[in-house]
């Protein structure tokens, strides 16, 4: 893409980083993204054009609604930038032109789908320990609904979101029949199952082993540091929003690795 492109790119992300703020603040509270318009949470002030300018807007403003002076909180912005860098990254890391090829086209839509799916999972998953059916929903039918015109395909989408629910599935039930408690919630199954909709069914692997790799050193290195135990709950959807992350973007080389650990 060229410099250009990649620049309509990254605003482009942080006008839906934008939109996944409102996500993540309403879906969680059972709130409709379309209604009603955005305002301040505590004047309940309705928002002018010129106050919705990502993270631009912020910084106009330094932080606080124009009307109240309440403290608006710099998640706003920095889940704006990060949507928009997420997005350049796709754009920097696609193998063609989206404008020549439209093969290339569909890639880059689907995974800026996912990848925005990604984000708003991720923080809602930190904040609130939810992984909301809208989004997780979506998910799997938007990541089915691309494989029938691009990559990984039908067949690959379809054993993909099987997979991924069931494995977690199985695992939830083989924990809570050896513990009596629930390992994970229902929102890391759909999720998985969304994740293996878009990447297909290999991917899966891979980004199970290193969601739970990394999801066990940050349990460690909580409990060392005192600030947990080993059967504290963590967000199990961070972990995965990462690695599906780097798996939509260096996939192959990720699953080249996961196989390589398997013949070693």
């Amino acid at each position: 893409m060229t410099p250009f492109e990649l620049g309509v790119l990254f605003v482009v992300g942080l006008m839906v980083g934008s939109f996944l703020n409102v996500c993540i603040v309403r879906l969680p509270a059972g709130i409709s993204i379309v209604t009603p318009p955005s305002r301040c949470p505590k004047c309940a002030t309705r928002l002018a054009w010129r106050d919705n300018i990502p993270v631009l807007s912020w910084l106009w403003l330094k932080g606080k609604c124009r009307a109240c002076r309440a403290p608006i909180s710099g998640r706003y912005p920095i889940i704006e930038l990060a949507t928009g860098a997420v997005f350049l990254l796709h754009g920097v890391t696609l193998p063609g032109a989206p404008i020549a090829d439209p093969a290339v086209a569909v890639q880059l839509a689907s995974r800026l789908v996912f990848s925005s799916l990604l984000v708003a999972l991720l923080v809602t998953d930190l904040e609130t320990f939810r992984l909301p059916n809208p989004l997780t929903y979506f998910g799997i039918g938007a990541g089915i609904a691309f494989s029938l015109i691009g990559s990984p395909g039908l067949a690959q989408s379809l054993i993909g979101a099987a997979v991924g629910a069931s494995v977690l599935l199985l695992i939830r039930a083989a924990w809570k029949l050896a513990r009596g408690v629930d390992a994970m919630g229902l929102g890391d199954v759909k999720m998985l199952a969304m994740i293996g909709a878009f990447l297909g069914w290999p991917h899966v692997w891979a980004v199970l082993l290193c969601s739970s790799l990394v999801g066990a050193l940050v349990g460690i290195g909580l409990a060392i540091a005192g600030r947990g135990t080993m059967q504290s709950k963590l967000p199990f959807g961070v972990f995965l929003s990462v690695a599906a992350l780097v798996s939509s973007v260096w996939g192959q080389r990720l699953i080249d690795w996961y196989m390589g650990t398997l013949s070693i």
